[in-house]
């Protein structure tokens, strides 16, 4: 059967946890010949309709320590021009053994999965960035030595980065507080599915209600790609949205800072919190390595 991550709930239950388990391995073995290569002989493609940094130099070097051949696949394809995804799906599925995919619209990747007979990765969507949380995750384990029990805090936009935290608390049972101006929530039916499976999710507009106490803070840019010409009204509307100080001393003693990068100093996250000492997100950069190499190998282990 094959295999495709388009959210966190594709892993089944216990997923996530024995991905970031295997994460670790990877991390652990890099650089020693028993390093594991789940991808000797085998080669992906990695398609991008977004522009990208991490996600694209993490997945791709994810590939070649695994011992695949990656193929990056932009802006001069045929996808660009027009051709839809189905069929870059059924032409790529001859070539290659798995495909990644960042794009804009989930029913672009959606679209491409359900062609595909070979397995299809989340690498971001308007609506989900599955790969992220998951080093984020990662990210939180490795500093505060687990998961449960602890409280995390979003601030900012209800995009696609606040959407995946939302499934993650639902299928770890997380207390959750997203800190959103009015007419930038998250779904309010992915909140209420959340919460009926057993997580503590709750909806602010006081960035300093979600902070406070809180053992994980996250954020991330006011504007994201496609959202260029909104910027100056997503400026004035998150401007008592940026994470200070101020919220890093009344949160944990040993709060973790995230953010997913590229960021804006002064705008979402003052540079004093993003080069203190509570900001682990370098870690949580080099995170997208090792937990990248999780869901390749994750991805491939059943698959013909």
């Amino acid at each position: 059967m094959k295999r495709d991550l388009i959210t966190l709930a594709d892993l089944g239950p216990g997923g996530i946890e024995r991905l970031l388990d295997d994460a670790a391995r990877f991390e652990r073995l890099r650089g020693h010949a028993d390093h594991p290569r789940p991808l000797t002989g085998k080669s992906a493609a990695l398609l991008f309709d977004k522009a990208s940094t991490r996600t694209r130099v993490s997945l791709e070097v994810a590939v070649v320590e695994l011992g695949g051949h990656p193929i990056v696949v932009a802006g001069g394809s045929q996808m660009a021009r027009g051709e839809s995804p189905a069929d870059t799906a059924r032409t790529l599925a001859r070539y290659v053994h798995v495909m990644t995919y960042r794009t804009f619209e989930t029913s672009r990747l959606v679209e491409l999965a359900r062609a595909s007979r070979v397995p299809v990765l989340n690498a971001l969507t308007d609506d989900a960035h599955p790969m992220q949380i998951l080093a984020d995750l990662y990210t939180v384990r490795a500093v505060r030595g687990r998961l449960s029990g602890l409280s995390y805090a979003w601030v900012g936009d209800g995009n696609n980065m606040a959407r995946s935290w939302i499934e993650a608390a639902m299928l770890l049972g997380l207390e959750l507080r997203l800190a959103c101006p009015e007419g930038y929530d998250p779904p309010q039916a992915e909140i209420d599915r959340a919460c009926a499976a057993g997580a503590r999710v709750t909806l602010v507009r006081d960035p300093r209600a979600a902070c406070e106490g809180a053992d994980v803070v996250s954020t991330d840019v006011w504007a994201s790609m496609g959202q260029e010409a909104e910027a100056a009204r997503r400026a004035a509307a998150f401007a008592e949205f940026r994470v200070t100080r101020s919220h890093v001393a009344i949160a944990s003693p040993e709060v973790v800072v995230l953010h997913c990068l590229p960021a804006h100093r002064g705008e979402e996250i003052d540079a004093d919190v993003l080069d203190g000492p509570r900001s682990f997100v370098w870690d949580e950069a080099e995170a997208r390595l090792h937990t990248s190499k999780a869901a390749l190998a994750w991805a491939l282990s059943t698959s013909p």
